[in-house]
């Protein structure tokens, strides 16, 4: 990716060093879940996802309590994609949706800490969510060394994937995907539609990487390479198997390795808005 240079969001909002601070406020729903999920999927211990809710006030500090050795340049990353994201999807809800896109907040913090969000509180080892509560994405930059060194995906576009599937979940909030999700908590197709959501994510990151490559000198030969590796490294069952060495189908949250490949080929190919539902019309053996 010829990323350095670009326009950069101005929708990121750094509490790098901000310590979690604030009253309970108790609650949960889709969020928590969510988060749940990637802590199962990453660590295989779910119960690290479930403290108390708190919120966390603002702080302009940040700067001054970060890390040593935690620099700008995964900011100016994550604001480059994050900016064209937000041109891609300006021009999809234009033609195919009935309302505006909002543009989310992406918060970033530091490996080991723990953030506030409108979901709960969370920590870097569950990995980037999406928060429905409060519209945000979190990222902890560490991720994309995990990425990297844990799960053989490499790449800046790799990186850039996730940040995409992450938008994917706020795309699919504005257009009452979240919600209908929701619903099934607590239900047999509770895992069902885990899956069928996240893979639509995936093919939301695919409608993004199409737009990408009409920019201008964005994208660089492989590119689209290291995001179909990164989502192949990341299915239910390769992520189960490496945690137990066991793959268990009725457990999958998020789809396999070749669901999710091919979800995001699907809308990388496409770049088109209009077949979002396409991943709930589908019976589920043929996702």
């Amino acid at each position: 990716m010829r990323w350095r240079g670009r326009r950069e969001s101005t929708n990121v909002e750094d509490r790098r060093g901000v310590p979690a601070k604030g009253l309970a406020l108790g609650g949960g729903g889709l969020g928590t879940l969510v988060i749940v999920a990637l802590v199962w999927l990453l660590t295989g211990d779910p119960q690290q996802a479930m403290q108390a809710p708190q919120r966390l006030p603002q702080n302009g500090g940040a700067a001054a309590n970060r890390p040593a050795g935690e620099d700008d340049d995964a900011k100016n990353f994550v604001e480059v994609v994050l900016a064209s994201t937000e041109d891609a999807w300006d021009g999809e809800f234009k033609q195919h949706a009935d309302r505006p896109y909002q543009k989310p907040t992406l918060v970033l913090f530091s490996q080991g800490q723990q953030v506030n969000t409108g979901c709960g509180i969370a920590g870097s080892s569950i990995g980037p969510f999406y928060c429905p509560a409060d519209r945000n994405v979190y990222l902890s930059p560490s991720f994309f060394a995990q990425l990297r060194d844990q799960m053989n995906a490499p790449g800046d576009f790799a990186a850039a994937y996730v940040v995409a599937h992450e938008v994917g979940h706020h795309v699919q909030n504005l257009l009452g995907y979240s919600d209908r999700m929701n619903r099934y908590r607590g239900t047999p197709q509770e895992n069902e539609m885990s899956v069928r959501l996240e893979l639509q994510a995936d093919f939301l990151a695919g409608v993004w990487a199409h737009h990408a490559r009409q920019e201008k000198d964005f994208l660089e030969p492989g590119d689209v390479e290291e995001a179909l590796n990164a989502a192949s490294r990341i299915g239910d069952d390769v992520l189960q198997k490496q945690a137990t060495g066991t793959v268990n189908p009725e457990g999958f949250t998020h789809g396999t390795s070749a669901q999710r490949v091919r979800w995001f080929r699907r809308g990388f190919e496409t770049g088109d808005l209009s077949l979002i539902d396409e991943p709930f019309q589908l019976p589920y053996e043929r996702l």
